[in-house]
């Protein structure tokens, strides 16, 4: 991993390839390694001819880790992703996130139109506008002094996932409080660049992508076959919708 200063704070990303360049935004509690290194995006998206660009959001991988609630949110994070645009001198890119990098994404797609040349969200759909669940919860069990204490379901799942990742639990509690800002429907709408929306059919945390599209000018959905939200990210019709996506960008 590679780190710039992001307005004082060090955040780290990975970079392979050359061509059209493409920003992987992961999601909560994972990296960049785990969300598109280890399933293959990064490589089969250079194959194709594309320079790919994957962050570690703040607080998480190999970035800086930050304890203040205030310090996130997703707008503040994808003010990250388009400081790091600017430290590699990219124009314009097309920018995947998934989860909560799907609401980053968003962020970055409706502050700064003119960097973003198309949005694919990746395991989010209506929940962006509803919200994803009760965020306090899961900061509780992050906090917890052991898996063992945790009782709530929610929770216990992603202390689980947080653990295996190796990542900071206080950092990561810290975020849970503050990244998961709902959007408007009505800012949806002003949503300039060409979407995707890509959930798995098994999906009981995303919400409806179809609703989410429905609010946006210019938007695709792809249904991800008998997947939930964890097994959705490296497979096989993902990928393939992906990039006849990207494909009609060209």
């Amino acid at each position: 991993m590679t780190h710039f200063d992001s307005d004082g704070v060090s955040i780290a990303y990975y970079e392979e390839g050359e061509g059209t360049p493409i920003l992987l935004i992961h999601g909560f509690a994972s990296n960049a390694h785990v969300n598109w290194v280890y399933p293959g995006w990064v490589r089969d998206l250079s194959r194709a001819g594309r320079r790919v660009i994957s962050i570690d959001n703040r607080g998480h991988g190999d970035s800086e880790k930050l304890y203040d609630t205030d310090a996130y949110g997703a707008p503040t994070m994808a003010e990250d992703a388009k400081r790091l645009l600017d430290h590699l001198d990219i124009e314009r890119a097309d920018v995947m996130g998934y989860s909560m990098g799907a609401r980053i994404t968003a962020f970055l797609g409706l502050n700064h139109p003119d960097r973003v040349r198309s949005v694919i969200f990746g395991g989010l759909g209506y929940g962006m506008v509803t919200g994803v669940g009760t965020p306090e919860p899961i900061a509780e069990a992050l906090e917890a002094p052991s898996l063992d204490d945790v009782r709530h379901a929610t929770g216990r799942t992603f202390r689980q996932f947080a653990e295996q990742t190796g990542s900071d639990l206080k950092a990561l509690a810290a975020c849970m409080r503050s990244s998961r800002q709902k959007i408007a429907p009505e800012m949806l709408s002003e949503l300039q660049p060409p979407a995707l929306v890509a959930v798995g059919t098994r999906d009981a945390i995303a919400g409806s992508p179809q609703a989410l599209a429905d609010l946006i000018p210019n938007a695709d959905v792809l249904h991800i076959p008998d997947r939930d939200h964890m097994l959705a990210v490296g497979d096989k019709v993902y990928k393939a919708g992906v990039m006849d996506f990207l494909a009609r960008q060209d």
